[in-house]
């Protein structure tokens, strides 16, 4: 549903403002494909959240301030003062002492994160089940800062496609994705895999030369949501120490070698929080390009703030951004010729949100076929899994 507020503009004069909400679907037009990132043309949304208990008691100012530190205090001060921030619909003063579960709007000029340009092509198309190729860096779904950015929100505004019922990848890994267009097709799915019914392959590319043969690791997963990262806990039959984490299996056999990099076909027999990436890090040959298990330093995704705030969004980013000095001109450009420049938005003129760090590359790790009773879904190799 959209609504329209009118504004005064730091000139004085009036401005018609759309305000989107989830129910309003992404469109063609709102992309833009730059220096080979895909962005979101900025647009006027208005998260809603509701009061939990342990902000009960502060004021509006004080809650956004503390809790999401994103922007500056002054700037909240001014969205409570123009009606930007509201409690139950309704201007409150900055001195607004909240109480649990009171709706809370957060009406922002909002800026999602750049994903890599390459499309969500489209390989197999049934009555009831679609099978797509996800590039790697676009998320499945709407979650945190992403939106329109999403695969989702991809096939929605280029191909008409909605709803879609789909299982999980991470943003990060590319490859095959099924989407079943009805509930009752996604319910037999969910059935099939609670019953260990579906078997799935994925490929990567690994340091070194893995060992010929099947190679089966069965090692807990111990997943830090904090760190937003995962560790391998083998357990030691000679202490009395419980292992932490969940019971975890997945087979390797490798493809082939160059001799510095193998490509490494993955057969996860459970379903872990980032098993393969760790379970080869097990190994001794971990995902060539992956950052967060090479470096013995990996960062607190927390502080980075790769770890999507799940209810709130962009309610108030806690994420501090960067974009690369030779982009930040040409999106300044780009952006004062596609979408208005709004007076209170702490992001623009960039297209994307301040500072944003896009400099990562597709993880080599690809999914490449699902198959369960009486189906099998597969997805091409990647240019990456051909070592000549």
């Amino acid at each position: 549903m959209k609504r329209k507020r009118e504004e005064e503009e730091a000139n004085g004069e009036s401005m018609e403002i759309v305000w989107q909400t989830p129910a309003n679907p992404p469109e063609k037009h709102d992309y833009i494909l730059l220096n080979g990132m895909r962005y979101v043309r900025p647009y006027y949304f208005e998260f809603i959240s509701h009061v939990k208990n342990r902000w009960a008691g502060k004021t509006v100012v004080d809650l956004f301030a503390e809790e999401f530190k994103g922007r500056p205090y002054d700037y909240y001060v001014n969205a409570v003062k123009c009606g930007r921030i509201q409690v139950d619909g309704e201007m409150v003063p900055v001195s607004y002492i909240v109480k649990s579960s009171q709706k809370i709007s957060h009406f922002v000029h909002r800026h999602e994160p750049p994903v890599m340009a390459s499309d969500v092509s489209i390989l197999q198309k049934e009555p009831d089940v679609l099978t797509v190729c996800k590039p790697a860096s676009v998320p499945v779904h709407p979650c945190g800062q992403y939106r329109k950015n999403t695969v989702i929100g991809i096939l929605q505004a280029e191909h008409g496609l909605a709803p879609l019922f789909l299982h999980r990848l991470d943003r990060l890994v590319s490859g095959l994705l099924i989407l079943a267009t009805n509930a009752s097709k996604a319910d037999l799915f969910r059935q099939q895999i609670e019953a260990g019914k579906v078997k799935k392959q994925y490929i990567a590319k690994v340091i070194g030369v893995f060992p010929d043969g099947e190679r089966v690791v069965d090692v807990n997963i111990n997943y830090n949501a904090r760190e937003g990262r995962s560790t391998a806990e083998a357990g030691n039959c000679d202490q009395n120490s419980s292992v932490k984490g969940k019971a975890a299996c997945t087979k390797f056999t490798k493809i082939c070698t160059d001799g510095t990099h193998s490509t490494v076909l993955c057969e996860p027999i459970t379903g872990r929080t980032h098993q393969i990436r760790v379970h080869l890090l097990y190994t001794g040959h971990p995902i060539a390009n992956d950052m967060l298990y090479l470096s013995e330093n990996a960062t607190d995704q927390s502080r980075r703030g790769m770890r999507a705030d799940k209810i709130y969004g962009d309610l108030s980013p806690s994420i501090t951004y960067s974009l690369h000095d030779d982009c930040v001109e040409q999106c300044k450009e780009e952006s004062s010729n596609d979408f208005s420049i709004d007076p209170m938005c702490t992001n623009c003129p960039n297209l994307a949100p301040r500072g944003y760090d896009r400099d990562e590359e597709p993880l080599w790790l690809h999914c490449v076929k699902y198959s369960g009773p009486g189906w099998v879904y597969d997805c091409p190799y990647p240019e990456w899994a051909f070592l000549d």
